[in-house]
């Protein structure tokens, strides 16, 4: 007698994996030509680009079911450069090309080594979240893009203090391999950027933008776009190292031309140090009060 007869749980129909597992065509429909493999099993048809929906639907709901398993709700998110070195790194390359006697190979490794403060700080500042995390209602879980450079050194920050870390991997022509710091079951690959983009958004409660070529650009003003706009609600937005970002961006222009309202400058803050970023988000939502009641802290987008 079938054991599940009395359970009034019991699957009334064989799930998906059940039905791969049980399906043995004779050796005719056997071949690659043939169409008999389940459609859900059929990974040349899943691939076929009448598919892209589906597929850009498989990449939206894996990674939030994933994080839903894990308990995921809450992220602060850590963009920044592919490019920048850990210290320790970044003063090996001065000493390769102080032994060369290459002048513009040292001076770019020594802009390299100057660089590197941002790692550090990046490495400290997730360490910082992680730690403080732990004693939280509402547990925040660091978010990068999973690479090298700044995203590196957010996962480990969080991996050197014994927390989960969330890296959102995306397959591209140069690059790029996870790090090696990202908690194993929430490293995710993604295809697509716009999808890969959302999930950034969808759960953080704050963005930390270290300095960085197109990719933390595109990411960083995406989410400033989004804010100015109303798509989502105003979070804070940390842009690490005022030197950096005012020199790259004239801010006061767009005021002063009108391109943006004065009041937009108030939709991010800059910060220079771990701490001091992390004291911005504790102020924001009253983290540093004694009896903390955290809460829900983010929305879907």
């Amino acid at each position: 007698m079938d054991d599940t007869t009395h359970d009034l749980r019991a699957r009334n129909f064989p799930s998906a994996q059940e039905d791969v597992a049980a399906v043995t065509p004779a050796s005719r429909y056997a071949g690659p030509e043939s169409a008999y493999r389940l459609a859900f099993d059929d990974k040349d048809f899943l691939l076929r680009e009448e598919l892209r929906p589906v597929r850009m639907q498989l990449e939206l709901l894996k990674p939030e079911l994933v994080q839903r398993e894990h308990r995921i709700e809450s992220t602060i998110v850590i963009f920044g450069s592919a490019r920048i070195l850990p210290r320790d790194e970044a003063l090996q390359r001065v000493a390769a090309a102080q032994a060369l006697g290459d002048a513009d190979a040292l001076k770019r490794a020594e802009m390299q080594l100057a660089m590197s403060h941002h790692y550090e700080e990046a490495r400290r500042f997730a360490g910082i979240v992680t730690t403080a995390s732990k004693q939280l209602d509402e547990p925040i879980a660091v978010v990068t893009g999973g690479g090298p450079g700044i995203m590196e050194a957010g996962n480990r920050g969080a991996f050197e203090t014994d927390g989960p870390s969330i890296g959102l991997n995306i397959v591209l022509p140069h690059e790029q391999a996870p790090n090696d710091y990202i908690t194993p079951e929430l490293c995710f690959q993604f295809h697509y950027f716009a999808l890969r983009k959302m999930h950034f958004l969808m759960r953080a409660i704050a963005l930390v933008c270290f300095p960085g070529g197109f990719g933390t650009l595109d990411e960083t003003f995406e989410a400033l776009t989004l804010m100015q706009t109303g798509k989502i609600r105003r979070r804070p937005v940390l842009l690490f190292g005022r030197e950096f970002w005012t020199k790259l961006i004239n801010f006061d222009l767009l005021v002063g031309t009108g391109m943006i309202n004065a009041e937009d400058l108030k939709l991010f803050h800059f910060v220079e140090s771990a701490e001091e970023a992390w004291g911005v988000i504790e102020r924001h939502y009253g983290l540093d009060a004694l009896d903390t009641q955290t809460g829900a802290f983010a929305e879907d987008v």
